[in-house]
């Protein structure tokens, strides 16, 4: 068990030291305005959202810190019970994002504590602007969600051949 747990640490790890750093990156090099085009429709571009999914919710910063500990709470549980080393990567990937992005809003503040602003800067402009921690939690959300789809699957047909594994040993 502690074995496969190496790679949800891994994950987490890498999810939060790219996303401090991106972010770091962007606050020196986009402040005042400045937009970087990269290609297509791909720019950087420093916003700073102090609500939840695309800005919505502005000031509740500190309320939605508190939801998000919940969930990481959960999402965590939810991985223990679980024997795929694909679940805890995944498990990894939204806990450090979740993690990532309330560092931003505890530390990231002149304001007080959990009321700063997420640094966001990747702007696709036919998406809202977003970080390596809104994507990292986007990535594992879906990898949770298929590998829970599959898991469902090889149960029925599990069941219909008589076997009782789950299907999660990878």
């Amino acid at each position: 068990m502690i074995r496969r747990w190496k790679y949800c640490l891994v994950a987490f790890t890498l999810v939060v030291v790219c996303d401090q750093i991106t972010k770091w990156w962007a606050l020196e090099k986009l402040e005042n305005g400045r937009v970087i085009e990269i290609f297509w429709t791909l720019q950087f571009r420093l916003v700073r959202n102090t609500g939840i999914a695309f800005s919505q919710g502005e000031g509740f910063g500190p309320i939605f810190s508190i939801l998000i500990l919940l969930v990481i709470l959960f999402v965590v549980r939810w991985g223990a019970q679980m024997y795929s080393k694909s679940v805890v990567v995944a498990v990894g990937l939204v806990v450090g994002g979740a993690i990532g992005n309330l560092i931003d809003r505890a530390f990231r503040t002149d304001t007080g504590f959990l009321k700063g602003g997420v640094v966001d800067f990747i702007d696709l402009q036919w998406w809202p602007v977003f970080n390596i921690a809104d994507a990292a939690i986007v990535v594992g959300g879906v990898m949770m969600f298929w590998l829970g789809l599959k898991s469902s699957k090889d149960e029925s047909e599990n069941t219909d051949s008589g076997n009782s594994t789950c299907g999660l040993n990878e």
